[in-house]
């Protein structure tokens, strides 16, 4: 059982449905001995009515009042019509059927959960952290951000890091649904959730045990439980269609043939479990293949909706860049090597904090440059990193800083270019311009390419913060034709509102000036590394940060919307045909009620796929 989830089926309307079984089989036994009218005979029935039909059609009285009229009406329709004619087996029936429905239904979500569950029993209670050259058991939630883990042979990783020490491989099966062993070593990132192999590994906490993944992934479950009144929608919008024409032909054969026994038999067969049932189900089980995925559905209502997006709006950094800026170029000063200033330099930056810094040190040590450690250093506010580094005085600073203090210098820099830069200073002499992009992803233009061929989407655009020069750079590299730069975030809003006006929106962003463009956007899908305030605005949250992901969040979406509407179609076309068969006599109320039966479980049977991961969840290579 996973903590703070109860089991489904527990409730009310399982002991109903429980209830109307036991009354229907003694009643069926006590017909042997009495007449099918007797009251002894019905006493089964008038208590199973009486207890477990009451409550459901108070239930649904309690809606209509307050114009909640769903699909289900026509199952208390029918539970009021069978008391009034006599037909309380036929009543019986349909208790049974709306009861036993939201028990079968509760248990296929639970079935659809399955992977969750095993994921939630895996994961420890105790982390085994390195302290004061000892290691300690202690609860995972004292676990905290650059703690040392020491993760046994067969052991389930508690958080979220990266390898400092050990090589192995982990099982990931359960967070990424890929059925491989990855290789672990140091620099490693690893999930907790993942099961160790046979050596030992010591990892870096990266996040606390509460914002690891597997901390979001249990998230999926309490919000899509409190979010399940609004995942009807879809059933709601078949049953506007379906419910009038249910009565429309129980109150013709009503007309016709003059007996109101065909108008309860048309309702019974017409009770609309597929809608109550199916919809739902299908959805639960796409929450729990995307978090299989990577991907948190915090509003189950986007998988819905999705799918009708025709415009869909990207950020620029962090959403189709890595947001991690790398060196492209050093254009060397007269009279000095380029490699000599990079390790010089790298040497300085292994100190900062500036987002270049990493850049630099990356590829110092991709060239396996020699490294030496600064005498002195310092990084005063409009000068620049400074620091002394084998004898020699070493700046690195801005262009614009170059400009305000050294104009002279300044003159003999290279034309300004798109991306970013440094110079370096080497003893008051210009030593290089060092240049930096925030290099699309791998995957970028191929996922661009599709959108409009596989999901149908009419306008592509990006709406970037940073300057013109750079977010035309990326279009042109990805194919976005419609560039927006230089934006704030309230003109981003005002973007995001005129697109929605014109079609349904989708926006991906990651940052925090992004959360109200994503909360205004139809569906705003933020990628997982942003802050809190971003997940918070957004109804996806992809963990992984990867654009594969957000395509398999699409696939499953149109998966779903395809299951969903099989199974309440086809549910609904049998009906139709149970109630054309009703309304001319030859189904009667109790044998269409088990005819209602059989065409639920086919329509559940059907809707649970949707849990089952395919044999592909995205296209972007094809």
């Amino acid at each position: 059982m996973i903590a703070g989830v109860s089991s489904p089926w527990r409730t009310k309307e399982m002991y109903i449905a429980i209830l109307a079984v036991l009354a229907i089989a003694t009643h069926l036994f006590l017909r042997i001995g009495f007449e099918p009218t007797s009251p002894t005979a019905r006493l089964p029935l008038w208590i199973a009515l009486g207890l477990g039909g009451a409550p459901l059609v108070v239930d649904l009285l309690i809606k209509t009042i307050h114009r909640q009229f769903g699909s289900d009406l026509l199952a208390g329709i029918s539970i009021v019509t069978s008391l009034i004619l006599g037909e309380y087996l036929a009543g019986t029936l349909v208790v049974l059927m709306l009861s036993g429905g939201e028990t079968l239904e509760a248990m296929a979500v639970e079935n659809a959960r399955s992977v969750l569950r095993a994921l939630a029993k895996r994961v420890p209670t105790v982390a085994h952290v390195r302290r004061n050259g000892r290691v300690e058991d202690i609860p995972i939630d004292e676990v905290r951000v650059d703690d040392l883990v020491v993760i046994h042979p067969h052991e389930t990783c508690p958080v979220d890091g990266e390898v400092t020490s050990g090589h192995g491989v982990m099982d990931e099966s359960y967070l990424t649904g890929e059925p491989y062993m990855r290789s672990k070593a140091p620099g490693s990132e690893v999930m907790s959730g993942a099961i160790n192999g046979e050596s030992a590994l010591t990892i870096r906490a990266a996040r606390a045990a509460e914002d690891s993944r597997y901390a979001k992934i249990m998230q999926v479950m309490r919000e899509s439980e409190q979010r399940r009144p609004r995942m009807r929608r879809m059933g709601d919008t078949l049953g506007a269609y379906y419910t009038p024409l249910a009565v429309a032909i129980a109150l013709l054969a009503w007309g016709i043939s003059g007996d109101p026994v065909r108008f309860l038999a048309v309702l019974v067969v017409a009770t609309p479990c597929p809608l109550l049932i199916a919809i739902p189900t299908a959805i639960i089980g796409s929450i729990s293949l995307c978090a299989r995925r990577g991907v948190i559905v915090k509003d189950p209502a986007t998988l819905e909706t999705i799918d009708t997006c025709r415009t869909i709006i990207f950020d620029k950094t962090g959403t189709l860049t890595y947001g991690k800026p790398s060196l492209t170029e050093i254009i060397p000063g007269e009279g000095f090597d380029a490699e000599h200033v990079l390790a010089q330099t790298a040497d300085l930056e292994r100190y900062s904090k500036h987002p270049l810094a990493g850049a630099i040190v990356r590829e110092a040590n991709a060239k396996r440059l020699a490294s030496h450690e600064p005498a002195e250093i310092s990084e005063r506010p409009g000068e620049g990193l400074r620091g002394i580094i084998e004898g020699r005085e070493v700046l690195v600073t801005g262009r614009s800083k170059l400009e305000r203090n050294r104009p002279e210098l300044a003159a003999h820099l290279p034309p300004l270019a798109g991306g970013l830069e440094c110079v370096v200073l080497i003893d008051g002499d210009l030593a290089a311009t060092i240049r930096f992009r925030d290099e699309p992803r791998a995957d970028g233009a191929a996922f661009i390419a599709h959108l409009t061929s596989k999901h149908r989407f009419t306008k592509v655009m990006l709406v970037s913060g940073d300057r013109e020069s750079e977010a035309r750079y990326l279009a042109e590299k990805v194919g976005i034709p419609e560039v927006l730069a230089e934006q704030t975030p309230e003109q981003k809003v005002e973007i995001v509102r005129a697109e929605t006006q014109m079609a349904r929106t989708c926006f991906v962003g990651d940052g925090i000036n992004d959360a109200p463009a994503l909360a205004l956007a139809t569906v705003g899908i933020a990628f997982g590394q942003a802050s809190d305030i971003t997940t918070e605005a957004a109804g996806v949250v992809v963990l992984d940060n990867a654009l594969e992901r957000v395509d398999e969040f699409f696939h499953i979406s149109a998966r779903m919307r395809r299951i969903a509407l099989q199974s309440a179609l086809g549910g609904m076309a049998l009906s139709v045909v149970g109630m054309v068969l009703a309304s001319m006599g030859y189904l009667p109320p109790v044998a269409g009620a088990i005819a209602q039966e059989v065409i639920d479980v086919f329509a559940v049977l059907n809707a649970v796929r949707a849990a089952a991961p395919p044999s592909t969840l995205s296209d972007i290579r094809d």
